[in-house]
């Protein structure tokens, strides 16, 4: 299925809603752990890579819903530093899956450009394998100058390990004497996290009645609206995420006003200068990726 989908598959009383939703306060940013393929297998007797393919189709459609909503940015939880436990043959199916979906995104990178859609990939890429990381790093290039739509893309990812590279890459830097001491700020960490280049979640939701966060954004998510749903993610449906966003409505002044009083943070030249580099640096390790 298509990574971009346009809406033409939402009836008319759907997009009335939506526009009666639009009228209120529309998360920025919406983060989503995608949980319950394997369940969802299980329960219509069909194979696990099936349950995560269906899952996938599920993610497309979630887009669509999202972007007509007018939410710039999501993320989703993927892939878990934690699933390579799971059995070889399901790994190896979540694998040759993922490099299925992004062939397809260089196939449709023109509708990627014109819809505006920028992919980004977040996890320790070190850990996949080879082909898989070089088609990830391709597919963040050639869409990492588009602005209007964000999706971020939780993959070999966990939040513990986000922070450690974190916190390794600031003391790096004061060894390097590019930074002092003075300079470790959580702003610092924050900067060097895998996501440094987005704002924090507006709000979470994690599907299949799970209740839990399994080591996702746990830095990012300290003032973020969390919601579990008890359906299955490829059950997920529209009216789930209206219903979502309705409840995010309902609770958005504490929110908007833990934002108003927020400062924003001044860094030094010579800090604005180390995260500068920190982004250099990601961009020179994907082309390496892309080239191998």
């Amino acid at each position: 299925m298509s990574w971009v989908r346009d809406n033409t598959t939402l009836t008319i009383f759907q997009k009335f809603c939506i526009n009666i939703l639009k009228c209120g306060p529309v998360p920025n940013h919406v983060a989503f752990i995608m949980d319950g393929n394997r369940r969802y297998a299980k329960k219509t007797k069909v194979q696990k890579a099936e349950g995560h393919s269906k899952g996938f189709d599920k993610l497309a459609e979630c887009l669509q819903w999202c972007r007509e909503l007018g939410v710039k940015e999501v993320t989703v939880y993927a892939f878990s530093i934690e699933n390579f436990k799971r059995s070889r043959e399901e790994v190896d199916a979540l694998m040759q899956l993922a490099r299925e979906k992004f062939q397809r995104l260089f196939k449709e990178k023109e509708k990627l450009k014109e819809e505006g859609v920028c992919i980004r990939v977040i996890g320790n890429l070190s850990l996949l394998p080879e082909d898989l990381r070089k088609l990830i790093a391709e597919a963040t290039l050639i869409t990492k100058d588009n602005t209007k739509s964000i999706l971020n893309v939780a993959f070999s990812y966990t939040s513990r390990e986000e922070i450690t590279h974190s916190i390794k890459s600031v003391v790096q830097a004061v060894e390097d004497n590019l930074i002092q001491e003075d300079d470790i700020t959580e702003e610092a960490i924050s900067a060097c996290l895998y996501t440094h280049l987005s704002k924090d979640p507006d709000l979470l939701i994690r599907t299949s009645g799970e209740v839990r966060l399994s080591d996702f954004l746990l830095w990012q998510i300290s003032n973020t609206e969390i919601c579990f749903t008890d359906v299955l993610w490829p059950e997920f449906c529209i009216w789930h995420l209206l219903s979502v966003i309705f409840k995010y409505q309902r609770s958005y002044g504490v929110h908007n006003l833990y934002s108003l009083n927020k400062q924003p943070k001044i860094f030094s030249s010579r800090m604005n200068t180390f995260i500068k580099s920190i982004e250099e640096k990601r961009i020179a390790q994907l082309e390496i990726y892309s080239k191998a």
